[in-house]
């Protein structure tokens, strides 16, 4: 048993170093950045995120399931999590490179430095059956997020002064240092089950023939598939409110960099109590019911925020006249109260996410269904933050480019609804 809490521990801490890029590059510092400095301020610097983050997410969703398949074939999860995890520091560091104008420069480096990111939690999350039992994999993924949103306040931290003093491009290959400390306990104690290595084989192809086996036999998984559309859709929104959280603070808000500090400051603090509750809260009543919770709460959390986003909204007007106080220090701390409900259940959705994801998994399938949860994932990822850039380009408005997350809640709850919660779905339904 203490072996495995030390296993839990070096793994969390994985989470604690990762989401420093997480904070720094793609939701705060490098995201106003890019948008304020390379793209000079322009409203085409939304759209030219936004395109940047989907080509990303298109290439992560395309090669996580043959990377999956290929991995649980060799048992190599560690050797390609190490491979994606370095291509992310790397890249992260190359960042500090980039100035006014050189957009597209700026947008190879972080595609590459995102594709890093996110096709190493491929073999990241498919570690979490490994360390603890079933009954557990609630509180342990939120144990997870909450050791990574504790990471990204200390990257937070780090960052400050040297935002403060006007170095924002200083603080990118911080972060990948950060990142590069932190992940490598991971490596040094965590074990990877090896299997008997086989000549002459082609993992390539080994990769593709079982990726189209399984998509050609999903329909026995009919529980999990359920699942994948489910989850396709309502982390369409907490992606691109991810993506565009710090945009939106800064452009129609008009945070300065002190106040958008003090914001994620409280959004990775909730969403430290949040992880943490959610995880104990799905492990006790399901995660199924947990996660209907959280989809209502971010549909509520969109409407607020659309609502206390325009000064000469009759919702401000009635805010000032029930508490006396001018129209622009309610939006500021409106949008504090979004950010605090927004963190509390940010990482819990992501948290109780993984953890019914591995409880609906068969064990000889592991690294490869995740690579089909990273799939819908990633490639989920990409209609959210184009449908925000989009919106936000051609009307003018982050404000009702917001409204266009509820569409992806509404229908991910009503898909989860068919979901059934249970661990003995790990095997495949045949009728």
């Amino acid at each position: 048993m203490k072996d495995n809490k030390k296993k839990i521990f070096v793994w969390a801490l994985f989470d604690f170093a990762n989401t420093s890029y997480s904070i720094v590059v793609v939701t705060f510092v490098f995201a106003v950045y890019f948008k304020e400095v390379i793209s000079e301020g322009q409203p085409v610097g939304d759209l030219y995120w936004s395109f940047a983050i989907s080509i990303s997410m298109i290439i992560t969703a395309i090669i996580s399931p043959i990377l999956g398949a290929i991995a649980d074939y060799s048992a190599g999860k560690k050797r390609f999590l190490l491979f994606f995890t370095l291509l992310s520091i790397i890249s992260t560091a190359l960042l500090y490179f980039t100035d006014a104008g050189s957009v597209l420069f700026a947008v190879v480096v972080f595609i590459i430095a995102n594709i890093g990111f996110e096709a190493g939690l491929v073999f990241y999350d498919a570690f979490l059956p490994e360390i603890t039992q079933p009954k557990n994999y609630g509180r342990v993924s939120g144990y997870g997020f909450a050791f990574g949103y504790l990471g990204s306040l200390a990257a937070l931290g780090i960052a400050f002064p040297f935002i403060t003093r006007n170095m924002v491009k200083e603080t990118f290959p911080l972060s990948a240092l950060f990142f590069l400390v932190f992940a490598l306990p991971f490596f040094f104690y965590i074990s990877d089950t090896r299997k008997p290595a086989v000549k002459k084989i082609s993992f390539v192809k080994v990769g593709f023939s079982r990726v189209s086996y399984t998509i050609k036999n999903l329909k026995n998984y009919k529980n999990l598939a359920l699942f994948l559309a489910s989850f396709f859709f309502f982390i369409e929104g907490v992606n691109t409110v991810i993506f565009f959280a710090g945009n939106y603070a800064r452009t129609t808000l008009h945070f300065s960099m002190n106040e958008l500090i003090v914001f994620f400051l409280v959004v990775q603090t909730s969403a430290i109590i949040g992880s943490i509750f959610f995880g104990i809260m799905s492990d006790s009543i399901g995660q199924k019911k947990s996660l209907v919770i959280s989809l209502f709460i971010w549909i509520g959390i969109i409407i607020f925020a659309f609502l206390t986003s325009d000064p000469e909204n009759a919702f401000i007007s009635f805010l000032n006249g029930l508490f006396n106080q001018t129209r622009e220090e309610l939006m500021l701390r409106s949008f504090y109260v979004v950010g605090l409900l927004a963190g509390s259940v940010m990482g819990a959705t992501q948290s109780i996410s993984r953890s019914l994801m591995s409880k609906l998994t068969p064990d000889d399938k592991r690294t490869e269904f995740f690579g089909f949860y990273s799939f819908f994932g990633k490639s989920s990822a990409i209609i959210g933050p184009l449908a925000f850039g989009f919106v936000s380009y051609t009307t003018g408005s982050q404000r009702y480019a917001i409204l266009t997350l509820i569409i992806f809640f509404v229908i991910g709850l009503f898909l989860l609804k068919n979901v059934d919660d249970h661990s003995g779905d790990a095997k495949p339904q045949v009728n």
